[in-house]
């Protein structure tokens, strides 16, 4: 293009600049308009009206424009003449102190972010939604209407929700009172009910109850549902187990081990249920141990209020007899699938509950779904869950999960 225009006409300069008029015209129609901006944004005010003029008249009557002699852009270092730029014998030869000018056509121009880039499609980049975070809009919203990729949780309500709440145990059981765990039980209620489930809350069961109330949930219709949640608060332990680790208390001191909780609902317990999420979430100490953590750089300095008063829901268990080493009960046992079970402590260690404002666990699983379930999956936010509680107090706690879901999950919000 930049020959073409040098060797114009005659080679004037009003020749060249009448061809590269011509050219922009020629290559599209957003050529000419592009470098009338570009002479714009570079001051060339006057030039740039003169071809806007120009291009406005040949619209209204393209016969009545006439050639406008236009000035090209030229570099020259010294003053030279139109002579020096032809030799009769042969190409020039530049000499020192004079170099040959350079007329510059519209890809010298242009600013770099001018040029092809601002033909071409844009990328889709990451939309900030305000609260701080950046995240593909799009992605994620495709990413929840893809069956394949995440769960269909579109009934309303998308499914029962059944709290456990044992605060008060008997006094045989040598367990004392869970004082706190109702703050606990009304956040979750608030919470799961805003997340679009019924929520059912059952307090101070013994172990044979809280058997009977979720085999009664496991035995409803769960067909026009989506999902099912089950939530248990007591004291808890250790136990022998092939699968889930730890138990839970009933009132009456006996223990129910989260293994027996979670195949309650497997596909010949409640049918309805099959290839629909079940969610547990487990405030219960996993077993007597007080983790002092490790000093690290950037301790957090969350640590508990003065006021506060920590307890742990940890209480010995001594296993009586059962067939739990039996290697013919294994078969038996459905592979698990479609199930997500969380704890709110490490198998083996105390989970910290405060008198005052509930457990670390529920306290922190309640402000991250108030914040983050409208855009993200439940691993995700189990993920912030874990992060937030391991920063917190003199002892330490870290949540953990089975995960056994298929797909990703979203709450209806």
């Amino acid at each position: 293009m930049i020959e073409d225009i040098q060797h114009a006409g005659s080679g004037s300069r009003s020749d060249q600049a009448r061809q590269l008029v011509i050219d922009l015209e020629t290559r599209g129609s957003q050529a000419l308009p592009l470098f009338i901006s570009c002479l714009e944004d570079t001051d060339q005010d006057k030039l740039a009206s003169l071809l806007r003029m120009s291009r406005q008249a040949e619209k209204q009557n393209p016969e009545a424009v006439r050639p406008l002699n236009l000035m090209p852009v030229v570099l020259r270092p010294t003053a030279l003449t139109p002579e020096d730029l032809r030799e009769k014998h042969g190409p020039s030869k530049p000499t020192p102190g004079k170099l040959a000018p350079v007329v510059l056509g519209p890809e010298q121009l242009w600013p770099d972010k001018l040029r092809p880039e601002v033909l071409r499609p844009e990328v889709s980049r990451p939309v900030d939604n305000g609260s701080g975070r950046f995240s593909d809009v799009c992605a994620q919203e495709i990413s929840k209407q893809n069956v394949d990729l995440a769960y269909a949780l579109n009934a309303d309500p998308c499914g029962h929700c059944l709290i456990i709440n044992n605060v008060n145990f008997r006094l045989e059981s040598r367990l004392t009172a869970r004082t706190g765990s109702n703050i606990d039980c009304e956040k979750l209620h608030r919470r799961f009910r805003l997340l679009h489930f019924t929520v059912e809350v059952k307090c101070d069961l013994t172990a044979k109850q809280m058997v009977q109330a979720l085999v009664e949930l496991a035995r409803r219709d769960h067909g026009a549902l989506d999902c099912c949640v089950v939530v248990v608060l007591s004291h808890g332990c250790q136990a022998s187990h092939r699968q889930f680790p730890g138990a839970v208390y009933g009132t009456d001191g006996c223990p129910v081990s989260i293994e027996k909780i979670v195949n309650i609902f497997n596909g010949a317990g409640c049918p309805s249920l099959g290839g629909k999420p079940k969610l547990f979430f487990i405030q219960a100490c996993g077993g007597e141990q007080k983790d002092h953590g490790f000093q690290v750089a950037s301790a957090s300095p969350e640590d508990r209020t003065p006021d506060s008063d920590p307890k742990s829901d940890a209480v010995p268990f001594q296993e009586g007899p059962g067939p739990f080493d039996q290697p013919d009960a294994v078969s038996s046992l459905p592979t698990p699938s479609d199930i997500f079970v969380s704890y709110s402590t490490f198998p083996g260690f105390v989970s910290w509950r405060d008198t005052k404002s509930g457990s670390w666990y529920v306290e922190t699983l309640d402000g991250v779904f108030e914040q983050w379930a409208d855009s993200e999956d439940l691993q995700t936010l189990l993920l912030r869950v874990a992060n937030a509680v391991s920063q917190k107090g003199i002892y330490k706690q870290i949540p953990g999960c089975f995960n056994f879901l298929r797909k990703k999950l979203f709450f209806k919000t």
